[in-house]
């Protein structure tokens, strides 16, 4: 295992990470650039650098055109700086918001197979952190920008693009954004390079997924305390076996099958696309709640996520000296709750999962639903076309997002908002949040143009061929 990691390490320094490619054209030699950019520049909430790469960004554009005055580097605290740009255009119709993020969640050289800040491009993929989630989105975002503006587009409304600085903590970015700075952001609606996305099937593309709504972010804290002692003389009594035993319990639970509209959509819309065995599954779930179905489905973490409300244990703590008994136990439950669940519900499922009165549990956040965005024809319709251009045979079908995005707060705020990554990956090998995390060069820069086009197509009176 050693030889080939250090195999692997020593073919990624090999590739030279800046510079063109020979080859490509110059819209992806930029994105391309714009990526390396971005991913180099360790935006981690223990970093604290997000302004650094909205600085970046923002001498980006202004270098290709746009006046200083439309493009601000602002938030509510100096370590969380987001960058909001506009696009001028004639006005006839409301703002179209285009929305990713740049900060990462932090990564450890020592868990990956190379530095996680140093982008690598090797055997078709781009690795780093955040090279997936979300700086792919951004650098799109901007390199489109700029290739519209050298081609003297003239928009019937104004375009206006927010890479927001703490959407992986406590989405405050967004949200001051929004609550104090309103009319940078505000749209008739929002595109969201951090939603959706396009599922490979045994890697061809299969479905493109639209998110429309996403689950609820709840965390608890559990906690066991006793008196502790020696621990030449243990208790039966033992805060952490007690937490232990609850954890164990709750790993082996699971909360019922619950759908909605657009989780029942998802399944018969995505059925066509595969295996015979795994589309009859997905028919059959659409349709009733079929336990043998719902089990079948539910083997991998996607599916099963899909389908319930989950809870999972994310953090642990215990004892204070290695001769001492512990006198506190602690751990961290993260839950993403399905949008129709109530918190109240989920906190008394697991209090009957934990069954032990010694474990004390409390709400870590104040969980924030948000409304589905509806399914609007003015934009369903330009996503359909060109995912059938750029994908020929593909799918388009709304999703559930099992993950929080900053969607949550700008469907708050009364502005629909649509997740259209459109970058195609395995649903089974997600690499975002973990260990080499990486975007394939062919998914990003297809993912690019598609953005183009849509932008194009919706921010124009021509119609669009």
């Amino acid at each position: 295992m050693q030889r080939e990691l250090t195999a692997f390490t020593a073919a990624l320094v090999l590739v030279t990470a800046p510079g063109p490619l020979r080859g490509q054209q110059p819209d992806s030699v930029l994105r391309r650039d714009l990526l390396r950019e971005l991913v180099e520049i360790n935006t981690s909430d223990s970093a604290g650098r997000t302004r650094e790469a909205a600085d970046a960004m923002a001498r980006r554009l202004i270098a290709a055109g746009f006046p200083a005055a439309d493009v601000q580097v602002i938030g509510h605290a100096p370590r969380y700086q987001a960058l909001v740009a506009r696009y001028r255009g004639s006005g006839a119709r409301k703002p179209i918001l285009l929305m990713a993020h740049l900060d990462v969640v932090d990564a450890r050289k020592e868990d990956w197979s190379f530095d996680p800040y140093q982008f690598r491009e090797l055997d078709g993929w781009y690795y780093g952190r955040g090279s997936a989630d979300n700086k792919a989105g951004a650098a799109m975002l901007v390199a489109n920008f700029i290739r519209l503006k050298r081609e003297g587009f003239n928009p019937d409304r104004d375009l206006i693009i927010v890479l927001s600085a703490d959407e992986e903590t406590d989405g405050n970015s967004i949200s001051w954004l929004l609550a104090e700075r309103r009319p940078l952001v505000d749209a008739e609606f929002a595109l969201n390079t951090d939603g959706g996305g396009g599922e490979l099937i045994d890697g061809r593309p299969a479905t493109f997924t639209v998110q429309t709504a996403e689950k609820v972010y709840l965390s608890f804290q559990l906690e066991v305390k006793n008196k502790g002692g020696h621990s030449s003389v243990p208790s039966r009594d033992n805060a952490i076996y007690r937490l232990s035993d609850g954890l164990g319990r709750l790993a082996r639970f699971s909360f019922p099958v619950r759908l909605n509209e657009t989780t029942r959509a998802y399944l018969l819309r995505s059925a066509p696309g595969r295996p015979a065995t795994e589309a009859a599954t997905m028919r059959a779930l659409a349709r009733r709640a079929d336990p043998r179905a719902a089990a079948r489905f539910s083997t991998t973490p996607t599916g099963n996520a899909l389908l319930r409300t989950t809870c999972v244990a994310t953090r642990l703590f215990g004892g204070h000296a290695d001769n001492a008994l512990p006198q506190v136990a602690r751990a961290t439950v993260n839950c993403r709750m399905l949008p129709d669940h109530s918190p109240d519900s989920v906190e008394a499922a697991l209090r009957r999962v934990l069954a032990d009165t010694a474990v004390a549990l409390t709400r870590i956040n104040q969980p924030r639903p948000s409304p589905p965005s509806p399914l609007r024809e003015d934009v369903m319709r330009p996503v359909e076309r060109l995912a059938g251009e750029l994908w020929p045979g593909v799918t388009v079908v709304p999703e559930m997002s099992m993950g929080a995005t900053d969607g949550l707060f700008t469907r708050n705020a009364g502005i629909p908002t649509y997740g259209v990554s459109a970058i195609f990956d395995d649903p089974n090998d997600v690499r975002a949040h973990g260990r080499d995390e990486r975007v394939g060069v062919k998914a990003f820069h297809d993912a690019a143009e598609f953005w183009y086009r849509l932008v194009r197509a919706l921010s124009s009176d021509v119609p669009q061929t």
